[in-house]
């Protein structure tokens, strides 16, 4: 018996036709409403607007990947790509415009500003709005695809709690298939037989989508399935158990044709890059300008108040583990910069009675602002550490480097959470690596904006910091 397939399930390429179709629309609409708020009319230059637009738009999409299934794609990651498509498209027509006299629009800055604006609000809206109506539409059973597990196991678990965590990628997992289930139903999910039984199952269009969650250990067993599922039309998944290993954000990419998973990755793609950038820009800048006269006031201090230079720079490791120099207003009588650093302790008498303040309320911090401008470091992130203790932990600690896989930050997930200061212990020195890779793993900008937030708050001034 063929199962009855989802009322949209055939309509997928009507779906992204549609999103094509919105896209110029709004593209338009944006240019119109701009029109309409200069007071100027729609001629000939408007039209020709309108029409460079739209082919750099789809060529930009294309090359993103816009269009196409989103099942999998998470709403932030779908909203950065529009807004990207949208940056490669204005960038291209404004370098068309210095062609044509007959552009003569975007001479206004005014205008282009307008229109960039609204285009990015109602090509987004639209993108948020569908994804709204199609989760809602799921979460009725309409819009989604029947998926087999074939292994019951941690990773088939896993796997089946994702999909329920994320109720808008349409994906409902009805069955499990294993030769070794000691229980009728997993996780609320019922074991339909044998591993040998989704063959049959298949045949007959059970499912839309089948998942091999089995070990690699079991590799004859892997492909005598596979080329067994050959005999149906059933989507078919192999989920590689390689998340036994301590992955850093691994991606799956090819090799002219030959699939590969990265084990350990940046967890920026370039549209993260370019947001993250943008904020330490944008906000560095305000802080700076906030920062300023108190920054003037703590130099004058410093050099009244004990002999040497103002600021004070340390040789650290930045991204990918290169060599940097962070600025710091100088706090100790003496600037260790070499193989082997001490770190600061309670009492340390190296430590200037204003050094002293400026390290408890983090104020010697403040030049790494201008780190953050000149691209070294990031208002958060991993704090660096000095090459000695770099060289000395990634012996000690597993993983310990791959904190270097983002810029270092002033302030960062383990700071807000206390590990900070002192590591007098290797126990201390862990838990703050152990912080720092969860912030990479699971980092957003709405992350960054939370850690931001409540540095302000608690990560000032802490009882740790001498």
């Amino acid at each position: 018996m063929q199962a009855t397939p989802s009322i949209l399930s055939p309509h997928h390429k009507l779906l992204d036709f549609m999103n094509r179709l919105a896209d110029i629309f709004f593209l338009g609409l944006a240019l119109s409403l701009t029109l309409t708020q200069l007071d100027k009319s729609w001629g000939q230059s408007a039209t020709l607007l309108l029409l460079f637009s739209i082919v750099y738009y789809q060529l930009a999409a294309a090359l993103i990947g816009i269009y196409g299934s989103q099942r999998s794609i998470k709403v932030r990651e779908q909203m950065l790509q529009t807004l990207l498509a949208l940056a490669g498209t204005f960038a291209l027509v404004a370098m068309t415009s210095n062609l044509s006299n007959r552009l003569h629009f975007l001479a206004d800055r005014e205008f282009l500003l307008f229109w960039v604006i609204l285009s990015a609000l109602l090509l987004t809206a639209w993108r948020l709005t569908t994804r709204v109506v199609l989760t809602a539409i799921r979460q009725h059973g309409i819009n989604t695809r029947k998926a087999a597990i074939v292994g019951c196991n941690a990773l088939g678990r896993s796997l089946v709690q994702r999909f329920h965590n994320n109720r808008w990628m349409g994906i409902d997992p009805v069955a499990f298939y294993d030769d070794h289930a000691d229980s009728t139903t997993i996780d609320g999910i019922t074991v339909h037989g044998r591993i040998a039984d989704v063959l049959e199952d298949a045949r007959y269009n059970k499912f839309d989508r089948i998942y091999i969650t089995l070990p690699m250990s079991e590799q004859a067993s892997i492909k005598q399935l596979i080329d067994g599922l050959a005999d149906s039309t059933t989507n078919v998944f192999l989920v590689p158990d390689v998340f036994v290993f301590d992955l850093m954000n691994s991606r799956q990419t090819s090799i002219d044709g030959l699939p590969a998973i990265s084990i350990y990755d940046t967890p920026f793609s370039f549209a993260d890059s370019v947001v993250k950038r943008g904020f330490d820009i944008f906000a560095g800048l305000g802080i700076l300008s906030i920062i300023a006269l108190p920054m003037l006031v703590i130099a004058v201090a410093v050099k009244m108040t004990s002999k040497g230079p103002i600021v004070f720079k340390q040789i650290r490791y930045g991204l990918d583990g290169k060599p940097i120099e962070v600025w710091k207003f100088r706090s100790m009588t003496t600037m260790d910069n070499g193989n082997v650093v001490k770190q600061a302790t309670k009492g340390d008498s190296r430590i200037t009675p204003l050094g002293a303040f400026l390290r408890r309320t983090s104020l010697d911090e403040l030049p790494q602002f201008i780190n953050v401008l000149q691209g070294q470091m990031s208002i958060v992130g991993p704090r660096p550490h000095a090459v000695a203790h770099n060289e000395e932990y990634r012996k000690l600690i597993k993983g310990y480097m791959l904190r270097h896989k983002v810029k270092p930050g002033i302030t960062g997930w383990a700071q807000i959470n206390g590990w900070r200061g002192e590591t007098d212990t290797l126990d201390k020195m862990e838990k703050r690596v152990e912080y720092d890779l969860a912030y990479i793993r699971n980092w957003t900008v709405w992350l960054d904006i939370k850690i931001v937030f409540l540095t302000v708050f608690k990560g000032f001034i802490n009882k740790n910091a001498y």
